[in-house]
């Protein structure tokens, strides 16, 4: 029988004779384990399968020329003369051999391929967590400004309810050191004039009042009360309105005009510095109704 070659033993443990010869090549002709090797290594090489051209005086199992004669004998040069031939048992037991390298290094580069598997899962991980880790610190963030937004915004509010507070104080101050003992000395325009007596009737007495109750009727239908001094000018009326109206969504206000009801009239920039007991607004008196102007 003649002797297995590289080449042969190659083919029959189940390579390709392309792949074989490509390997044995490429690894230099030092024997099956470096060409099993290199087959293990490229088995997934998109050009694993192309041919390798080899050079005149090294194709695979050919017969060696006399200036080769000197050289070693590698594996996969063809059996020369006086070599031993292989029987069919010991043929089969270097095929058994062939086959439990092949399958200890399929074993070896499965665990290869596992253990890079495993790293790469590892570097995911890690990757995923810092990622997640930095997206809940950017809400953090967010979360702290924005709380640190409505506490500004708060306190601006309450800052300006606060003036606004003090504003009403102080124009209620002033109108009272203003008005607080001459509004009673001036002559009412709706004072009647002297009726004549009848000697069967008493001139009804006249009553006077130091507050009146102002009831307005803002334009979406509601309405405000309040009691005012008979001496308060009718600007403390409108301002008790600006005050008290609904807010506009967006913010914005339209002035307040103050108009009666009976007889209709618009009161003017001048009647404002005018007091309630003058203007009628006084209980006895026609004119105890107003109506509100404006967005509420």
């Amino acid at each position: 029988m003649a002797e297995l070659t590289a080449l042969e033993s190659l083919i029959e443990m189940g390579f390709p004779r392309g792949r074989a010869e490509k390997a044995l090549a490429l690894t230099g002709n030092q024997g099956i384990e470096a060409a099993m090797d290199w087959l293990m290594e490229h088995e997934d090489d998109p050009d694993v399968d192309e041919p390798l051209a080899t050079p005149l005086g090294h194709v695979l199992g050919r017969e060696p020329t006399s200036s080769e004669q000197g050289g070693p004998e590698g594996p996969g040069s063809a059996a020369g003369e006086g070599k031993p031939t292989l029987s069919e048992e010991e043929r089969q037991e270097q095929t058994k051999r062939m086959l439990e390298l092949v399958a200890q290094k399929q074993r070896e580069r499965e665990e290869r391929e596992e253990r890079e598997a495993l790293e790469r899962e590892r570097q995911r991980r890690k990757q995923g967590q810092e990622l997640s880790a930095a997206r809940q610190r950017l809400q953090e963030d967010e979360m702290r400004r924005a709380a640190e937004e409505r506490r500004r915004e708060k306190a601006e509010e309450l800052a300006a309810r606060q003036r606004v507070r003090e504003k009403i104080e102080r124009d209620k101050a002033e109108r009272a050191k203003k008005y607080g003992g001459s509004v009673g000395s001036r002559p009412s325009p709706t004072e009647p004039g002297p009726v004549p007596s009848s000697p069967s009737q008493e001139p009804p007495t006249k009553r006077e009042y130091d507050q009146c109750r102002i009831q307005v009727r803002l334009p979406d239908g509601t309405s405000l009360t309040q009691t005012f001094r008979a001496r308060e000018q009718l600007a403390a009326v409108r301002l008790y309105v600006e005050l008290h109206r609904g807010e506009e969504p967006g913010g914005d206000q339209d002035p307040v005009q103050l108009l009666s009801g009976f007889p209709r009239r618009a009161f003017s920039e001048a009647d404002m510095e005018r007091p309630l007991q003058e203007l009628g607004m006084t209980p006895g008196t026609r004119n105890r109704a107003c109506r509100g102007e404006g967005d509420a």
